[in-house]
């Protein structure tokens, strides 16, 4: 079932989006004058060998097009499908495809921008949303790269320490404001304002984004990811130095 509500909020000028196999979904839409290509994952489903390979193949079709039309992602998907028969056939590489084909997209000139509105965890969060220049969230979005749970079993640590760092820790916590803390998440948007058209078709203009991921900058700002911006300006910095050095050698 495709999120209706929220096609109607960023497209109200029209689209052409049909669902697809395994709960996908892709089409073209109008937004701020220009056609844009929307794709997505519907349904909270978990991210597969089979629901990542179509995805990525409309991805890189509209890379071979070579338009530089912008691509709209709609995301509610549930974690990547930690079944045996997925490992076995590689899941992990199809998940990096995904992400791979994404960003290469972003490389091609195409404004890329993610809008979450369900669930998203893990692996598929990356592969997905992550993998975006912009990534927005709306009402019913729930962003996780790792619940406490599992992070507890991964580190050894109790839960209820790290129920605690979560509190002053953005990075240990899940939900959309602990993310928009760090910088992943650009902006948090409502559906019910009636500006999502708006705000999208501002962004779509905005091409400094396609070329500097400022997310460590936003991290910074926000206070919830303090070092990030400062290291990479410190390494920047010494590869220029270093550049230099070698030059006049």
């Amino acid at each position: 079932m495709m999120p209706d509500n929220l096609i109607s909020a960023l497209f109200p000028h029209g689209h052409t989006l049909s669902a697809g196999a395994e709960n996908t979904l892709s089409g073209q839409a109008r937004s701020g004058g220009r056609d844009v290509e929307v794709l997505g994952i519907t349904n909270s489903t978990p991210l597969g060998p089979e629901t990542a390979i179509i995805l990525a193949g409309h991805v890189l079709k509209i890379v071979k097009s070579d338009n530089k039309t912008p691509i709209i992602f709609l995301i509610d998907t549930a974690s990547q499908r930690m079944t045996r028969r997925d490992e076995m056939l590689g899941l992990n590489e199809y998940l990096a495809h995904l992400a791979k084909s994404i960003i290469l997209a972003g490389m091609a000139g195409h404004r890329t921008i993610s809008v979450l509105y369900g669930t998203a965890a893990a692996g598929a969060f990356i592969a997905t949303a992550l993998s975006t220049q912009t990534m927005i969230a709306v009402d019913g979005a729930h962003p996780s790269v790792m619940d406490l749970a599992s992070i507890a079993r991964v580190t050894k640590l109790p839960l209820d320490v790290l129920t605690e760092k979560a509190k002053k820790t953005p990075v240990f916590a899940p939900g959309v404001e602990p993310l928009a803390a760090t910088g992943a998440v650009s902006e948090i948007w409502k559906l019910s304002d009636g500006l999502c058209a708006e705000r999208l078709s501002r962004l779509l203009a905005d091409n400094q984004s396609m070329n500097n991921d400022n997310r460590d900058v936003l991290g910074a700002g926000r206070g919830g990811r303090t070092m990030a911006a400062d290291v990479a300006q410190r390494v920047e910095k010494a590869f220029v130095q270093a550049s230099d050095l070698k030059k006049a050698g």
